[in-house]
């Protein structure tokens, strides 16, 4: 297990690169969440832990000076735990995915102060290197661009790796003796989820009518489905 941990945190590292370095897109909770499944053979988990965190944090976007909590470190954390604890445990049960992601929100949101350490001390390197463009120093600025990097690797490395850790562990010791009421409510909780995205992203739509809308277009679904299940 902590062999799959080590390689976790440092394909995870590397993988949120992209928030500062290439920016494809790859960092997202929707697509790294289903990469890191697919290196533990469950990219569907992954998928599923990816969606719900992607939606939970649509509007969080790095505009400005504004540092969103870091939700690519989340979705990492969230589909190592379930996954690894599932095999465990006998099972990717959703009760296990909600408390995965219940765990991993949190750390996503501490991980922004290790965010903003890392680019406050990123602005004395700029300065730097702005001091070595007026030298006509281009080696100088290629290794303070590396270095800069390296730090953001090493440290989201190395968070990933504390953290799993601790709670993958953890998890695999306290699920099975969670009583059924606590599980229970862990199953509510993967419903609710997804609800609570969509609302999120709901929010994000500034189109007159579009929330309404959203609720008759629900209703009607909702009918209907409830109507074939009846029959």
């Amino acid at each position: 297990m902590f062999t799959k941990i080590i390689l976790l945190s440092f394909c995870g590292g590397l993988l949120s690169l992209d928030r500062v370095f290439i920016q494809a897109m790859i960092s997202r909770p929707v697509v790294i969440a289903p990469l890191i499944g697919l290196l533990l053979n469950n990219p569907y988990a992954g998928l599923i832990i990816g969606a719900f965190i992607e939606l939970i944090w649509i509007d969080r976007i790095p505009v400005g000076t504004y540092i969103p909590p870091n939700d690519s470190i989340a979705a990492i954390l969230a589909t190592s735990t379930a996954i690894i604890a599932g095999q465990a445990v006998g099972g990717v049960f959703p009760e296990l995915i909600a408390l995965s992601i219940l765990i991993a929100i949190p750390c996503g949101i501490l991980a922004k102060k290790m965010d903003t350490l890392i680019i406050k001390s990123n602005d004395m390197l700029s300065d730097r290197a702005l001091e070595d463009a007026k030298n006509n120093d281009v080696r100088k600025i290629e290794q303070k661009v590396y270095l800069s990097l390296a730090k953001v690797f090493l440290f989201t490395s190395l968070y990933l790796l504390i953290i799993q850790t601790i709670f993958i562990p953890l998890v695999i010791w306290a699920y099975p003796i969670f009583p059924a009421a606590f599980l229970s409510t862990l199953s509510f909780a993967y419903y609710f989820l997804p609800l609570l995205g969509i609302a999120v992203a709901i929010n994000t739509i500034k189109l007159r009518g579009a929330i309404p809308i959203f609720c008759a277009i629900f209703l009607v679904v909702a009918v209907f489905l409830e109507f074939f299940h009846v029959r």
